[in-house]
């Protein structure tokens, strides 16, 4: 029976060749998409989160590589496919959005050309036509004087002027799957409201699933229809964005939330993690997270398995928050 998901990664195992040994960066992640869903994927730097986009996106070079797992794409196994064919859709039914736009601009060359030759490499577009869809996709994503911001540099734009050149590049040919890789980061709280709203009303108009690549829950909170939280490779819990946000079952989420200045009146002291996410060559025996956790016990010491407390949940923890001590 044919799968109504645009994606679906299943226990996906990601590794790098190191003076270390061999680190494995993502471990037994797996989740699905449909279309017009948007999943947030929250942890702090180092969890593995953004590799998992890369993974996806046929991105691991030497001495990375996908080691285990499927990833199916509208059915289709992505690992181990020929470059030439993975070419075919990345940009085209799969595209990513990076951290840094000069990721996806070229410095010497102008937006018009960018924007074009973009069209150009799927399509058969005129001249004529291309320069109207790439003005189109300009004011899609909310570019003022559009035609007056082809016939510029990178250099002579903004940073938040050329992260939504970045967006629209990524959204020129309707794809089907994005990765956005934290792409408002970098950017100032006003500009990444407008780049949020823009994104939410693209993703509900055009039907694309979309992973939201982030550190900051608040953002997801606004953004995505289900949250992912990921800690050393591993996504310790899942669930409806409403559900985990309000009623974290995983310590590492609960921490993630108490930490939010938005979500503490200012009576209490806000919440800290102690520790740093451990590196991938010194994880701890068992449970990675049992080191900086408040709820840790001696079953911790073993891996915990995933389990599934309520419908469309899944979690990684042998004391969840709100369980009897």
């Amino acid at each position: 029976m044919k799968s109504d998901h645009i994606l679906e990664v299943q226990h996906l195992c990601t590794e790098f060749s190191t003076r270390d040994g061999v680190l494995r960066a993502v471990d037994d992640v797996s989740m699905k998409l449909e279309r017009g869903q948007v999943l947030g994927l929250v942890g702090e730097s180092g969890s593995g989160k953004s590799v998992t986009g890369y993974s996806i996106m046929g991105l691991i070079d030497p001495p990375g590589r996908v080691a285990s797992g499927k990833i199916l794409f509208k059915g289709q196994d992505l690992v181990g496919l020929p470059e030439r064919q993975f070419s075919a859709l990345r940009g085209n039914r799969i595209a990513m959005i990076f951290q840094d736009p000069m990721m996806t601009l070229n410095p010497v060359l102008r937006i018009d050309t960018q924007l074009m030759e973009t069209i150009y490499a799927h399509s058969r577009a005129s001249q004529k036509d291309a320069r109207r869809q790439a003005i189109e996709a300009l004011e899609k994503v909310g570019i003022p004087s559009p035609e007056e911001r082809m016939l510029a540099y990178p250099h002579q734009l903004s940073g938040g002027m050329r992260q939504r050149i970045a967006i629209a590049i990524a959204l020129l040919h309707k794809p089907d799957l994005i990765i956005a890789d934290e792409p408002t980061t970098a950017l100032d709280v006003t500009i990444q409201a407008q780049i949020l709203a823009e994104v939410q009303q693209l993703v509900r108009e055009s039907g694309t699933a979309l992973i939201w690549i982030t550190h900051d829950l608040t953002v997801v909170a606004g953004l995505a229809d289900e949250v992912a939280v990921m800690y050393a490779g591993k996504i310790v819990e899942q669930g409806q964005v409403k559900a985990v946000i309000e009623q974290p079952l995983h310590p590492y989420s609960a921490g993630l939330l108490g930490s939010l200045p938005s979500r503490n009146a200012g009576l209490t002291r806000l919440m800290q993690i102690p520790g740093m996410t451990p590196r991938l060559s010194e994880l701890p025996q068992g449970c990675a997270f049992r080191t900086r956790c408040f709820k840790a016990s001696g079953l911790c010491i073993n891996e915990p398995q995933l389990s599934h407390p309520a419908v469309s949940r899944s979690l990684r923890c042998f004391n969840p928050v709100g369980a009897p001590e």
